[in-house]
Protein backbone atom coordinates (compact mmCIF):
# COMPACT_ATOMS: atom_id res chain seq x y z
CA UNK A 1 0.00 0.00 0.00
CA UNK A 2 1.02 3.80 -0.88
CA UNK A 3 -0.30 7.26 0.48
CA UNK A 4 -0.67 9.29 -3.34
CA UNK A 5 -1.02 13.16 -2.30
CA UNK A 6 -2.08 14.95 -5.29
CA UNK A 7 -1.65 18.48 -6.13
CA UNK A 8 -1.28 21.36 -8.87
CA UNK A 9 -5.01 22.03 -9.87
CA UNK A 10 -6.74 25.18 -10.34
CA UNK A 11 -8.55 27.06 -12.50
CA UNK A 12 -7.84 28.25 -15.59
CA UNK A 13 -9.59 30.01 -18.80
CA UNK A 14 -9.95 27.58 -21.65
CA UNK A 15 -6.62 26.94 -24.18
CA UNK A 16 -4.74 27.54 -20.42
CA UNK A 17 -2.65 24.43 -18.83
CA UNK A 18 -2.22 22.95 -15.51
CA UNK A 19 0.03 20.33 -14.23
CA UNK A 20 -0.95 18.10 -12.08
CA UNK A 21 2.27 15.85 -9.41
CA UNK A 22 0.86 12.69 -7.86
CA UNK A 23 3.72 11.63 -4.80
CA UNK A 24 3.71 8.24 -2.97
CA UNK A 25 5.05 7.41 0.05
CA UNK A 26 6.92 4.84 -1.39
CA UNK A 27 8.47 2.95 -3.88
CA UNK A 28 5.91 2.40 -6.82
CA UNK A 29 8.42 0.61 -9.17
CA UNK A 30 6.43 -2.18 -10.07
CA UNK A 31 3.02 -0.31 -10.10
CA UNK A 32 0.73 0.82 -12.73
CA UNK A 33 -0.22 4.75 -11.88
CA UNK A 34 -2.88 6.86 -13.60
CA UNK A 35 -5.46 9.83 -13.12
CA UNK A 36 -9.09 9.26 -13.29
CA UNK A 37 -11.79 12.32 -12.82
CA UNK A 38 -14.82 12.66 -12.23
CA UNK A 39 -16.99 15.90 -12.65
CA UNK A 40 -20.60 16.12 -11.11
CA UNK A 41 -23.13 13.92 -12.28
CA UNK A 42 -20.96 12.15 -14.59
CA UNK A 43 -19.23 8.75 -14.06
CA UNK A 44 -15.29 8.46 -13.27
CA UNK A 45 -13.21 8.57 -16.23
CA UNK A 46 -9.89 6.88 -16.42
CA UNK A 47 -7.66 9.97 -18.46
CA UNK A 48 -4.19 8.56 -18.36
CA UNK A 49 -2.42 5.88 -16.83
CA UNK A 50 1.75 4.83 -17.17
CA UNK A 51 3.18 1.34 -16.18
CA UNK A 52 6.24 0.68 -14.52
CA UNK A 53 7.43 -0.06 -18.28
CA UNK A 54 6.49 3.47 -19.20
CA UNK A 55 4.05 2.44 -21.33
CA UNK A 56 1.67 4.84 -21.37
CA UNK A 57 -2.44 4.89 -22.03
CA UNK A 58 -4.77 8.34 -22.63
CA UNK A 59 -8.73 8.27 -23.18
CA UNK A 60 -9.27 9.68 -26.58
CA UNK A 61 -10.89 12.88 -25.41
CA UNK A 62 -7.39 13.90 -23.85
CA UNK A 63 -5.00 12.72 -26.77
CA UNK A 64 -2.74 14.66 -28.11
CA UNK A 65 -2.99 17.66 -25.22
CA UNK A 66 -2.56 15.67 -22.20
CA UNK A 67 1.04 14.05 -21.05
CA UNK A 68 1.55 11.40 -18.35
CA UNK A 69 5.12 11.32 -17.18
CA UNK A 70 6.47 9.98 -13.98
CA UNK A 71 9.95 10.48 -11.95
CA UNK A 72 10.63 7.56 -10.28
CA UNK A 73 13.44 9.01 -8.05
CA UNK A 74 11.04 10.87 -6.78
CA UNK A 75 8.07 8.35 -6.91
CA UNK A 76 5.99 10.95 -8.13
CA UNK A 77 3.70 11.48 -11.94
CA UNK A 78 2.82 14.26 -13.15
CA UNK A 79 -0.42 14.74 -15.88
CA UNK A 80 0.80 17.98 -17.97
CA UNK A 81 -2.68 19.23 -19.76
CA UNK A 82 -2.46 21.51 -22.30
CA UNK A 83 -4.97 23.49 -24.66
CA UNK A 84 -7.61 22.42 -21.57
CA UNK A 85 -11.82 22.75 -22.16
CA UNK A 86 -14.56 23.39 -20.03
CA UNK A 87 -15.69 19.24 -20.45
CA UNK A 88 -11.81 18.95 -18.46
CA UNK A 89 -13.44 20.20 -15.14
CA UNK A 90 -13.53 17.80 -12.24
CA UNK A 91 -12.18 16.70 -9.43
CA UNK A 92 -8.71 14.67 -10.68
CA UNK A 93 -7.93 11.62 -8.42
CA UNK A 94 -4.14 10.07 -8.73
CA UNK A 95 -4.61 6.60 -8.16
CA UNK A 96 -2.09 3.17 -8.27
CA UNK A 97 -1.98 -0.30 -8.35
CA UNK A 98 1.12 -3.59 -8.04
CA UNK A 99 1.31 -5.09 -10.94
CA UNK A 100 -1.18 -4.56 -13.16
CA UNK A 101 -1.94 -4.63 -16.56
CA UNK A 102 -2.98 -0.89 -17.94
CA UNK A 103 -6.36 -0.40 -18.31
CA UNK A 104 -7.62 3.21 -18.33
CA UNK A 105 -11.39 1.68 -17.51
CA UNK A 106 -9.67 -0.07 -14.46
CA UNK A 107 -7.78 3.21 -12.86
CA UNK A 108 -10.69 4.35 -11.13
CA UNK A 109 -11.03 0.82 -8.95
CA UNK A 110 -7.12 0.92 -8.00
CA UNK A 111 -6.84 0.40 -4.41
CA UNK A 112 -4.77 3.21 -3.76
CA UNK A 113 -5.93 6.79 -4.03
CA UNK A 114 -5.56 10.18 -3.85
CA UNK A 115 -7.87 12.35 -1.94
CA UNK A 116 -7.81 14.24 -5.59
CA UNK A 117 -7.36 17.96 -6.69
CA UNK A 118 -10.00 20.10 -8.13
CA UNK A 119 -9.85 21.39 -12.06
CA UNK A 120 -12.12 24.41 -13.16
CA UNK A 121 -11.81 25.21 -16.63
CA UNK A 122 -14.16 28.46 -17.27
CA UNK A 123 -14.71 29.26 -21.15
Amino acid sequence: QVQLVESGGGSVQAGGSLRLSCTASGSTASYSMGWFRQAPGKEREGVAGIRWTSYTSYADSVKGRFTISKDSAKNTIYLQMNSLRPEDTGMYYCAAEPRTNLLLSAIPQYKNRGQGTQVTVSS
